[in-house]
């Protein structure tokens, strides 16, 4: 899977850009603010129609554009996979005045046909390493359940779609608590909101333990080499309460820890999570929101038994984190059938030398990956031999022939 030309129109720096992408290791650098990290996301936002660094669309548009009666801007890119010879994707955002709001528009073209943001998962499979992924363990809960959102939702249409109607469904439950509270509704008009969001809420759930369960076994042999044998991480999934397989065992709401070894289907989910809805149906009215759902899963990491997040080292977090993406790349290699494109954003001045060599050594095999930095020097000779090197300067790219 590779980029075979990349167009982008009043897209942050960039006002426009026709760029012809090759094979193999592309390497933009440059000072920062030139316009690297933007291309990486547009990458990525053709692939999931989201943004890893914004959530308003709005602020992808070129501030210059901002000026224009109708404001927008375009990206499209031509695609070759294994599957098809040649896909273009276009997305064009346009900002709107709608009475005193304003609101942007998003259109979806494949092949020059108008689509769903939904019919876009598995047009382009992109893993994207960024610097601030080095702090997954250590950061927020809500990272590590979007950093499972973000995988799932580029290969498992079924868990994207309950995704989108479960972030639907909750703000409704939540406001529907408060009117109960308030004595403006009946506890009884929760049980059909109750069983729309334990529907979607067991898909959730079974798609994040069948993930992990499978990135874990990957991450481990990743994290034995890296650690010379010496550490072994593991995976631990706690969802805001614990179902059992067979959907009759204890029903636990403490941060237990998911079994990742005996699967779970949505089928025996699904009533759990019904059951545990209503046993906290007191509770949730009395304090206005939802306090058990996928929404308030955890995900933690141990070495040899321990938490990284609360014991680890900052190399030891740096060598798990370096493991967990490796293991997502091949994952994802494995689901597709080819290699994802790769996004590394200024990641390898963030490594020593040793897991810098092995993470290149890892990705040399990839069809296409796209890396940015501030200093080429940083990089071995022998893959600024085999890279294609570029410099972007104010949003101009030009080749290098030698650095």
């Amino acid at each position: 899977m590779h980029i075979e030309h990349l167009s982008l129109n009043n897209f942050r720096n960039y006002a426009r850009l026709e760029l012809s992408l090759p094979e193999g290791a592309v390497l933009l650098y440059g000072a920062n603010a030139q316009g690297k990290t933007s291309l990486l996301e547009a990458i990525y936002y053709l692939a999931t129609c989201r943004s890893p660094y914004t959530t308003a669309d709005w602020q992808l548009i070129n501030w210059r554009a901002e000026q224009d009666v109708i404001p927008f801007t375009r990206l499209s890119a031509d695609i070759v996979t294994q599957r098809s010879a040649l896909n273009r994707i276009e997305i064009t955002l346009v900002r709107e005045q709608n009475g005193l709001e304003q609101r942007t528009r998003k259109d979806v073209r494949l092949n020059g046909v108008p689509r769903r943001v939904m019919d876009l998962i598995g047009q382009i499979n992109v893993v994207l390493f960024l610097p601030r992924d080095l702090g997954l363990i250590e950061g927020a809960p809500a990272e590590r359940r979007r950093y499972m959102n973000d995988t799932l939702c580029q290969t498992d249409r079924a868990y994207c779609e309950a995704l989108a109607a479960y972030e639907k469904l909750l703000p409704q439950r939540n406001a529907l608590l408060r009117r109960i509270a308030e004595g403006q509704a009946s506890p009884d008009e929760l049980t059909f909101w109750d069983t729309q969001l334990a529907e979607q809420g067991a898909v959730l759930i079974a798609g994040r333990q069948r993930l992990l369960r499978e990135l874990e076994g990957l991450a481990q042999q990743f994290h034995l080499d890296l650690t010379g044998r010496r550490e072994v991480l593991e995976i631990d999934y706690r969802p805001s309460f614990i179902p059992t397989a067979e959907g009759d065992g204890q029903r636990s709401f403490d941060a237990l820890g998911l079994d990742l070894h005996r699967e779970l289907t949505p089928q025996a989910i699904m009533p759990q999570f019904l059951d545990a809805l209503e046993a906290g149906r007191v509770e949730h009215v009395e304090r206005g929101v939802t306090l058990i759902g996928p929404h308030r899963d955890e995900l933690r990491f141990q070495i040899n038994a321990r938490d990284v997040g609360l014991y680890g080292s900052r190399g030891q977090t740096r060598t798990a984190v370096l493991a967990l993406k490796l293991a997502e790349l091949s994952w994802m290699r494995d689901r597709i059938g080819e290699w994802p494109i790769l996004l590394l954003d200024e990641v390898i001045a963030e490594l020593d030398a040793e897991r810098r060599a092995y993470l290149l050594d890892n990705i040399n095999g990839a069809t296409q990956a796209i890396l940015t930095t501030t200093d080429p020097a940083i990089f071995t000779p022998s893959f600024l031999d085999r890279a294609t090197v570029w410099q972007v300067i104010e949003g101009q790219i030009t080749p290098v022939q030698a650095v």
